[in-house]
């Protein structure tokens, strides 16, 4: 558990601390900001991070929502696929288009991708609805595809969840060896539910909530420091709780990333994270709602539909073991991407 699980390799470590592969590195340091702006739509959302063990390359899979569209209601935030950015260095990342995923024919949508790497093989699980709905209505599900190299996807299900109103999956192995998977559930007040499975393929769902205390969405949970943690977006920025053993959660006091931060593009609260572990230093993946004078697209909270993607370290205060995040740690040192 802890420091002994890293979930990029999706492999435990022996005693000697070393991995039967060699771990990715990633320098923030030299890290631009924003990390990663779609160059399509101007929507780059909901962020997951891999390793491709192929081709040795940080891919960066996010929601492409489409920012600048002209559409009626809510027919922007609908219709989005799941773009790719790689990068060799983890610092550069390259727009390299969208995941050919085949549910259904049609124009669908895909939000929230979760990428994890088992035993050779890809998992890919994601929010899907069908078509371009205007509306928040319509039934929202999570599937499940496979691939060999992160490209080449093949659909292996939907999954039979608590209703058909459900998104944001995030997955994680627990001390046992079995897998949990965290998602949103609309339809049960936005609480935060769960399924378990032995093998990644069948889901059993529980009835019982994992996180009632508030509505929230985008369950991250990881293993770092020898405890749990798990993050939420609660829409003021970001909800944390830890654990021992990924069962039982405390809440923390204070949340991360509720203000703004002084880097380029990241002056509002951050949204929808995910958490890569390296080594021994945990980095935080965020989107920043953009500023909307001067945009022609903007949201109801006073922010330009646009969105980018950006990063920060992650550390664990002495005197409580609580999670903290300073943001502009190192803003005097990164420059405009």
């Amino acid at each position: 558990m802890g420091s002994n699980w890293n979930p990029i390799l999706e492999e435990r470590v022996g005693d000697a601390g070393q991995s039967r592969e060699q771990s990715p590195s990633f320098a923030i340091e030299d890290a631009p900001a924003p990390l990663f702006r779609d160059p399509i739509f101007d929507g780059a959302a909901d962020p997951s991070m891999a390793w491709n063990h192929e081709t040795e390359e940080w891919w960066m899979l996010y929601t492409q929502r489409r920012a600048n569209v002209d559409a009626p209601g809510k027919g922007w935030i609908h219709g989005s696929e799941i773009g790719v950015a790689t990068s060799d260095d983890g610092r550069r990342f390259l727009y390299r288009g969208t995941l050919e995923l085949d549910v259904e024919r049609g124009h669908n949508t895909y939000w929230a991708p979760e990428i994890l790497h088992h035993e050779g093989t890809y998992h890919l699980f994601v929010s899907y609805l069908r078509g371009v709905p205007q509306t928040w209505e319509g039934n929202r599900y999570i599937v499940h595809f496979t691939s060999p190299d992160l490209w080449n996807w093949e659909f292996e299900g939907r999954l039979s969840l608590t209703t058909e109103y459900v998104i944001d999956p995030d997955v994680h192995r627990l001390p046992d060896g079995t897998w949990r998977m965290w998602y949103k559930d609309e339809a049960n007040e936005s609480h935060i539910y769960t399924a378990d499975s032995d093998d990644l393929f069948e889901w059993t769902a529980s009835e019982e909530s994992a996180l009632d205390d508030e509505a929230q969405e985008a369950p991250i949970v990881f293993e770092w420091r020898d405890r749990f943690w798990q993050l939420t977006d609660s829409w003021d920025g970001l909800s944390v709780y830890r654990s021992p053993d990924g069962e039982e959660w405390e809440a923390q006091p204070d949340g991360l990333l509720t203000g703004e931060g002084q880097r380029p593009c990241d002056d509002f609260q951050g949204g929808h994270p995910d958490v890569f572990v390296v080594g021994d230093r945990a980095y935080i993946l965020y989107h920043v709602h953009q500023p909307a004078a001067g945009q022609r697209y903007e949201t109801g909270m006073g922010k330009a539909r646009q969105t980018v993607l950006q990063v920060a370290e992650l550390e664990v205060e002495v005197e409580d073991g609580w999670l903290v995040c300073d943001r502009d740690r190192y803003a005097g040192d990164v420059t405009e991407a």
